[in-house]
């Protein structure tokens, strides 16, 4: 590593083609959070207390983005083993001081609560994760060459820093979130040089096993077996997802309504706050549906093409940068928000299960907008300290 003089002024070492984004996902996050307090102040309260209270969470992210900023590639790399470490106590401690209330409607053991405000740890975790392992292939990749034998050792390590993880959400009952850590490794185990030897074989396991899921929900005797597999709520939002118009006053009546609510926007939708289908937890989960019903077809395309320009723009940062530990914790970071992105809008049109993932920057909530800002800081932060450094290699600081 050289550092050089900098002497680009700070206004050019911002990726304002990140930020900008990010800003107009947060708009559309205060209007839909604004509208769907109108249509449900029963869950949500006031309009103006819960767009005062998204607009606080945003103020506080923007701040933690600063902050993250300031490191680079190297202190980020120091720092992950602590973060690490930090995410998992953190997620050992919402095991025996979890809210009981919140708990007992959203059927996880996943949220802090301290007075109007809760945190769910799991969201930070995700780029403390990201993190770790990004230090990990790092410093495997520099110490052995690619061969079959060393890709199925750094597989295991990387599957090594997931099992706490995993076993740490399987004890909250949070089958979704850590879905997103499976694509927060998946994505990072095809750009760290693995053999497609190896992840070809790996994928078509995963989809065969996936078909096989499939398959068991559609047979009476499939059901019986998963029935026990998953907890009850999470095997109800299953069976809603494969029939939901067949039990729409129960189970699948979040799902339902959500549907009727972006069917009914059309192409163009309806109007300015027309909102007239009551979705429950319109401001959370289901917030995607606030877009459809006002905006229609056309304004849910716009939000789906915004959030691709956000991603396209990571990926030519990552390039830009020409360091080895940034490119992984970038596809960490973009595999993250795209999971987000495809879960949330699926499960509002019935495409895929209903979970409690979130739609990146625009779901009410504070602890997913964190935790997906620490990580658009972490991209930031490569151009940030782009021009800080030369680079004799691809690995180096």
């Amino acid at each position: 590593m050289v550092k050089v003089q900098n002497k680009t002024n700070l206004f050019d070492r911002i990726a304002w083609n990140i930020v900008v984004p990010v800003l107009l996902l947060a708009a559309v996050g205060l209007y839909s959070i604004y509208f769907a307090a109108i249509d449900d102040p029963s869950h949500m309260g006031s309009p103006v207390r819960a767009v005062a209270m998204q607009a606080l969470w945003y103020i506080i992210s923007f701040t933690i983005v600063i902050f993250v900023i300031q490191f680079d590639a190297e202190q980020l790399y120091r720092i992950a083993p602590y973060v690490y470490g930090l995410g998992i106590v953190l997620l050992i401690a919402v095991l025996f001081f979890y809210n009981r209330s919140i708990a007992a409607d959203a059927g996880a053991k996943s949220w802090f609560k301290l007075g109007p405000i809760s945190f769910q740890p799991s969201e930070v975790m995700k780029p403390a994760f990201i993190l770790m392992l990004a230090r990990v292939v790092r410093e495997h990749n520099d110490k052995f060459t690619h061969t079959i034998k060393n890709d199925w050792i750094l597989i295991g390590k990387m599957l090594a820093w997931l099992l706490p993880i995993a076993v740490l959400l399987k004890l909250q009952n949070d089958f979704g979130t850590m879905l997103v850590f499976f694509a927060i490794v998946g994505g990072v185990i095809i750009v760290s040089g693995i053999s497609w030897k190896i992840i070809t074989p790996m994928f078509i396991v995963v989809a065969i096993m996936g078909a096989i899921v499939i398959f068991m929900v559609t047979t009476p005797g499939g059901q019986v077996i998963l029935s026990h597999s998953f907890q009850p709520y999470q095997f109800a939002r299953i069976m809603s997802w494969l029939n939901p118009s067949t039990d729409t006053s129960k189970a699948a009546y979040q799902l339902w309504q959500s549907m009727q609510a972006i069917g009914s926007g059309q192409i163009f939708g309806n109007g300015f706050g027309n909102l007239s289908v009551y979705v429950p937890v319109r401001g959370s989960d289901m917030v995607y549906s606030v877009i459809g019903e006002s905006f229609g077809f056309v304004g849910s395309v716009a939000v789906i093409l915004l959030y691709l320009y956000l991603i396209v723009q990571m990926v030519r940062i990552t390039f830009d940068t020409k360091n080895a530990f940034y490119s992984y914790v970038s596809t960490g970071v973009i595999m993250m928000i795209l999971f987000h992105v495809f879960e949330n809008i699926g499960m509002s049109i019935d495409l895929l299960p209903l979970t409690g993932i979130p739609l990146p920057f625009i779901s009410q909530g504070g602890s997913a907008l964190i935790g997906n800002m620490i990580g658009i800081g972490m991209i930031l932060s490569m151009k940030f300290h782009n021009k800080d450094y030369m680079f004799s290699r691809a690995g180096d600081f």
